[in-house]
C-alpha cells in the first residue's frame, strides 16, 4: 500500500494579502493604511473573541512595518504593564508613530486603568467578526484552486464540520490532502479525505505509542 507523504511545509506567515477579511474589510483597510503611514489617524484598536483574526491583523502589520507600536492581547495586561503601554502611547503619538493594539473588549468595557482605555478609543475602533462558514468554505475553495484542485461544496461541508476551524489548521489539511490526491492520482472526493485524513492520524500517533514512559 502506498504511503501518504506527510511532510507538510510551514504555514505561511500572516500578512494583509492572506487575511480573509470577510466582514472586516474595513479595519483591514484601516491597519493596512496605518503600517503604510496613510492613515489620518495615529490609533487603531481592534477587538473580538480569540479567532477573529486580531492577531493576525497585528502580525502582518508588524511585518509590513516594525516602527509600529504594537499591543496585543491588552485585556490581560498586567498593572505594571498597563502603566508601560499608556507612557509608550504617549511617546509615539508625539513622535508620530503608529499604534495598533487588540483586546477581547472594545476600550470602555476593558478592565484597564481609566487613561489607558481613554488612549485606546482615541482613535479607530473596530470590532471584528468572526468568519462564518460560507467565507471559510471560499478559503478552502481558494486554497485548493491553488493548488489546481477542485472542491467541491460536499467536500467542503465535511471538512467544516469535522476539522477545527482556524485557518492554520485548514490550511494545513489542505496541504494533507493536496499531497494524498497526488499520491493516488485522484481527485478530492469525500472517501479520498476521509482515507487521508485517516493515514494521516496513523502517521501522527505512531511516535507516541513508540515512546516508553
Amino acid at each position: 500500500m502506498q504511503q501518504l507523504p506527510l511532510d507538510i511545509s510551514p504555514p505561511q506567515p500572516p500578512g494583509f494579502d492572506n487575511y480573509v477579511a470577510g466582514e472586516n474589510a474595513e479595519a483591514l483597510s484601516a491597519v493596512r493604511a496605518l503600517a503604510a503611514g496613510t492613515l489620518r489617524e495615529s490609533i487603531v484598536y481592534l477587538w473580538g473573541a480569540a479567532g477573529s483574526g486580531r492577531s493576525h491583523l497585528l502580525a502582518a502589520a508588524r511585518r509590513a512595518n516594525p516602527e509600529l507600536l504594537i499591543a496585543d492581547d491588552v485585556h490581560l495586561l498586567s498593572a505594571d504593564a498597563q502603566q508601560a503601554l499608556f507612557v509608550a502611547v504617549n511617546a509615539a503619538r508625539e513622535s508620530g508613530r503608529g499604534v495598533l493594539a487588540a483586546g477581547d473588549k472594545p476600550p470602555a468595557a476593558l478592565a484597564l486603568r481609566d487613561d489607558l482605555r481613554t488612549r485606546l478609543a482615541w482613535g479607530l475602533v473596530y470590532g471584528l467578526h468572526p468568519l462564518g462558514d460560507e467565507a471559510k468554505h471560499a478559503h478552502l475553495a481558494a486554497l485548493a484552486a491553488r493548488r489546481g484542485l477542485q472542491l467541491s461544496p460536499e467536500v467542503a461541508a465535511y471538512l467544516l464540520a469535522r476539522l477545527p476551524r482556524d485557518f492554520a489548521s485548514l490550511n494545513s489539511v489542505m496541504e494533507i490532502l493536496d499531497k494524498h490526491s497526488l499520491a493516488r492520482q485522484r481527485g478530492l472526493t469525500v472517501p479520498l479525505v476521509r482515507e487521508a485524513l485517516a493515514a494521516w492520524e496513523v502517521h501522527r500517533l505512531m511516535p507516541r505509542q513508540g515512546k516508553g514512559p
